[in-house]
């Protein structure tokens, strides 16, 4: 899989794990030179509390469109440091 945005890949795997119908990819196969950190935040009833990233590609700034579990509650260990995408970045195959 595949996390794209502004014709950029952002994250690549074929270890990522789906859940609530979101692929998580692994860390390390995420390319953190895009990222910058948010101090945004979320929480889900059965994960956690989330964090996010900007996704930054071209000196242009996609707001909150990376989160993940740094901590997630036990339901979700099998996910933790893992990132999820949205707002406009494209998941392909």
């Amino acid at each position: 899989m595949k996390a794209v945005w502004n014709n950029t890949i952002i994250a690549e795997s074929n270890n990522t794990i789906i859940v609530e119908g979101n692929h998580y990819f692994p860390p390390e196969s995420v390319k953190k030179e895009y990222l910058e950190p948010s101090d945004y935040h979320t929480t889900c009833p059965w994960k956690g509390k989330a964090s996010y990233y900007h996704v930054v590609v071209d000196g242009n700034k996609n707001e909150n469109a990376a989160w993940y579990y740094p901590e997630p509650k036990e339901a979700a260990r099998n996910i933790t440091g893992y990132l999820a995408f949205w707002n406009g970045v494209q998941i392909t195959k």
